[in-house]
Parts: structure tokens; C-alpha cells; sequence
């Protein structure tokens, strides 16, 4: 997709939606959110490679999408706080699916702790994940779009925490995601010569597998703190009636992806039921 960007006024929707014939990368793609947004993204067309530091989860998922809906899939292993093993995955994506046209930076973690008590440790590693993680992710992306000519789109998961702050202890995490919103600003600012648009998904709290064992250890940190954090229901204001499901957010990675969103790069998409209204 060389720059400017095409005009697809013209195109069906059908074909705006599809991604037949592209190759996605989704880190922390082996359950939760990233399993759920990598579905979509097959479901419309695309061949996967499903990164995490689970392999073997990465692999099942990768197969099971793949047989679902007729497309190439791969998981692999990686810590995506570690520059080779980041360009490794990429690499992989390259020699397996052809090339890399969508790359969603998914990977994430939520500790929670009060300030005072937070470790440099637990700083660094969450900054490592949440924010190092998506520089690294969305670098080695654009050098192997750009490679080929062709551009391609990478699609950052936020959070509201990239807006807000939903309860104490949040620290490490709210920061990280305010510098990956602001990273998805930077980055589309300097990629978009090369034909690569760059969005942000910003979801509120959606029961996976990992935000229950968040949910439940930041409640645990509280009470021995000597403080309370809200229950998920009443913390989480939705004005739809429920709580989001990782379906729902991987719906808007989908429109995100796809050409329907062709106008888009720089924005942080909220996904939040009007939670931060």
C-alpha cells in the first residue's frame, strides 16, 4: 500500500471488511482477548501467527482457528519485552504466511500494588510488557511492511487506563498504558510515509482469564493494604447493561484492522460501554 493511502469509496463493504490474502501477528494471542481478536481476524481472512510465552497454548489456539476457518495458522514463543525474540517472531511471519500486513500489540500486564509499596521490579516489568513491548512490536512490524511496499495497519491494545484511573494501586499500569496511547500518536506520525496506519483499542474491563487473576490478586493486595477496591460491577459503570465480553473488543480490532477504518491512524479507539463518559 504505497503513501498517500487509496480512496476505497468505491469498494462493497464486503470487501472493505475482508482481509483474505494478509498475514497478522497478535501477541498474547494464545487466550482471552488476543484469542478472541485473533478469531475475527481469521474469520475475515487472514492467516495467523499467534505469539505469547505459552508455546504450546499459542500453537492449539493457532491450529484451531486455522481449521475453523480455512487460513494458515502458527504460534510461536516470545517474550515481547526482548528485541530478538520480538524480531524472531516477526522473521518467523515473514518466512512462514509471506509477510506481516496487520500486527496487533496485545501482550499485557496488570499488577496492582500501592505506590508505596510498588518494587522498581514490578515498574520496570510492567513497563517492559505494556509499553517497551508495543515499541518493539510495532518496530520490527514496520520494518518488514515497509520491506516489502505494501504498508499494513498496527492495531495497539490500550485500555481505559490510558484515559483514566480506575481505582488506587494502578500506578505502574495507568502510566504504561498513557505512554502506549501515546506511543500509537507517535508512531503514526512517523509510519505513515510508509503506507502503515496505526490505532489504539482502548477496552474496559472484559472477563478473560487473565483480568479475572488480575481482578482477584489486586483485590487480595488491597485487603492487605487495608483498602478496598470496588467489585467489577459496580466499578465498571456500562451503559449497554453488561459487561463486554473479549468478542466485543475484538470486534472494533477487526474494523481497526480492516480497510473500513482506511481513514484512520493516531487515534485510541474507546471500547469502554460509555465507562469513561
Amino acid at each position: 500500500m504505497p503513501f498517500p493511502f487509496p480512496d476505497v469509496s468505491n469498494a462493497p463493504i464486503a470487501d472493505l471488511v475482508s482481509l483474505r490474502g494478509r498475514r497478522a501477528v497478535v501477541t498474547g494471542g494464545a487466550q482471552g482477548l488476543g484469542k478472541a481478536i485473533a478469531a475475527r481476524l481469521a474469520e475475515a481472512g487472514a492467516d495467523l501467527l499467534l505469539v505469547d510465552l505459552d508455546e504450546e497454548h499459542a500453537r492449539t489456539a493457532a491450529e484451531e482457528l486455522a481449521t475453523r476457518h480455512g487460513v494458515k495458522g502458527l504460534g510461536t514463543r516470545a517474550d515481547v519485552s526482548d528485541t530478538a525474540a520480538v524480531a524472531a517472531a516477526a522473521d518467523l511471519a515473514v518466512a512462514e504466511l509471506g509477510g506481516i500486513d496487520i500486527w496487533v500489540n496485545n501482550a499485557g500486564l496488570f499488577p496492582n500494588a500501592p505506590a508505596l509499596d510498588m518494587t522498581d521490579a514490578m515498574w520496570d516489568q510492567v513497563f517492559a510488557v505494556n509499553s517497551r513491548g508495543v515499541f518493539l512490536g510495532s518496530r520490527e512490524a514496520a520494518r518488514r511492511m515497509s520491506a516489502d511496499g505494501k504498508g499494513g495497519v498496527i492495531v495497539n491494545t490500550v485500555s481505559t487506563a490510558g484515559f483514566q484511573v480506575a481505582f488506587p494501586g494502578m500506578a505502574a499500569y495507568v502510566a504504561s498504558k498513557h505512554a502506549a496511547r501515546g506511543l500509537t500518536k507517535s508512531l503514526a506520525v512517523d509510519l505513515a510515509p510508509l503506507g502503515i496506519r496505526v490505532l489504539g483499542v482502548a477496552p474496559s474491563y472484559v472477563p478473560t482469564e487473565g483480568n479475572i487473576a488480575a481482578t482477584r490478586e489486586a483485590a487480595e493486595a488491597a485487603a492487605a493494604a487495608g483498602t478496598e477496591i470496588p467489585p467489577v460491577d459496580v466499578m465498571h459503570q456500562s451503559l449497554i447493561g453488561r459487561l463486554g465480553t473479549p468478542d466485543d473488543i475484538a470486534r472494533v480490532v477487526l474494523f481497526a484492522a480492516s480497510d473500513l477504518a482506511l481513514i484512520m491512524t493516531g487515534s485510541t479507539l474507546l471500547a469502554d460501554a460509555g465507562e469513561t463518559l
